[in-house]
């Protein structure tokens, strides 16, 4: 009865260590999360290998050489073992050897500014991080939108990304890398969705008090037709982005319902990375006078 019980309760656990899975990086939907969760579990198993077996051993070890095993010989001045010393320096330096050789292979075929190769021709969306919800412009498509981002499956995503405040990350676990917003800077992330689904995207950087609602939503769609659609309904809104309604976009706020733009000021994710190259400008011209100052300062005493 105790034995069923326990077998009961082991399966409750796994089926709830499982059911974790979902919908994380070990549930990937598009061909870059695939080949990240490969590489997580290549790399678990691979160092599974040492730490199993040191385990194991430790607990046997305990247990045969335990207090009251008086027939258990012990020889203190036994200080060394070749078969012991290759196994121990042997596999450790195998497993980093194939560890280092995955880790510098899928650095080069992962790298989140590289294209994906692929028949499609890419989607360029760019992404801007402010406080606290994501602003989604598409170029090609004159629109833009809060909090949401669609594009067919099938498809490459160029994300280009960049930060109106303090740095963030965006992160959309099932499709894949994640990558820092930067002001004044963009960064590039290159997705796609090999089937279609919304999934959950989320800021992976602390940036402040309303961070934990600072989410948003991706959907891939069945096809092209259905993201034109989309798009066509979304140029159906009234709204505008331009410099004035920019500026009370990017006021600080909390728990950002979804909302679109029909059109979209095409120079607008120009004016969002370049707002604050002129600040810089100053500040380094303010510090090269500062500079001159004192050195005419010191030539005059001189």
């Amino acid at each position: 009865m105790l034995i069923r019980k326990l077998g009961y309760s082991a399966l409750t656990a796994s089926i709830l260590l499982l059911s974790g899975c979902e919908g994380g990086v070990l549930d990937p939907k598009g061909q870059v999360g695939i080949d990240e969760k490969y590489l997580i579990v290549v790399a678990t198993v691979l160092m599974l290998l040492v730490v199993i077996p040191v385990i194991g051993m430790t607990l046997y070890f305990a247990w045969r050489y335990r207090e009251g095993r008086e027939h258990e010989i012990y020889d203190p001045k036994w200080a060394h073992s070749t078969k012991i010393e290759v196994v121990v320096w042997l596999i450790p330096i195998v497993i980093i050897a194939i560890l280092g050789t995955l880790t510098w292979y899928s650095t080069q075929e992962l790298d989140p500014y590289k294209p994906l190769d692929h028949e499609h021709e890419p989607i360029t969306i760019q992404v801007v991080s402010l406080n606290w919800k994501w602003l989604f412009i598409y170029p090609e498509q004159g629109i833009a939108t809060v909090n949401e981002v669609v594009f067919p499956k099938d498809v490459p995503v160029e994300f280009k990304i960049t930060s109106d405040t303090t740095m963030n990350s965006f992160f959309i676990p099932q499709l894949g890398s994640q990558i820092y917003s930067m002001a004044g800077m963009t960064t590039r992330l290159n997705l796609i969705a090999n089937e279609a689904g919304e999934f959950d995207g989320i800021s992976a950087n602390y940036s402040g008090a309303g961070f934990t609602g600072m989410k948003f939503k991706a959907i891939a769609k069945d096809s092209e037709q259905d993201f034109e659609k989309w798009v066509s309904a979304v140029k159906h809104s009234p709204a505008t982005l331009n410099d004035d309604s920019y500026a009370q976009l990017a006021k600080h706020s909390e728990n950002n319902p979804v909302s679109y733009y029909g059109s979209v000021d095409s120079q607008m994710f120009q004016h969002v990375v370049m707002q604050f190259m002129g600040n810089m400008k100053q500040q380094d011209m303010h510090g090269e006078h500062q500079e001159h100052s004192a050195q005419m300062h010191m030539q005059a005493e001189d």
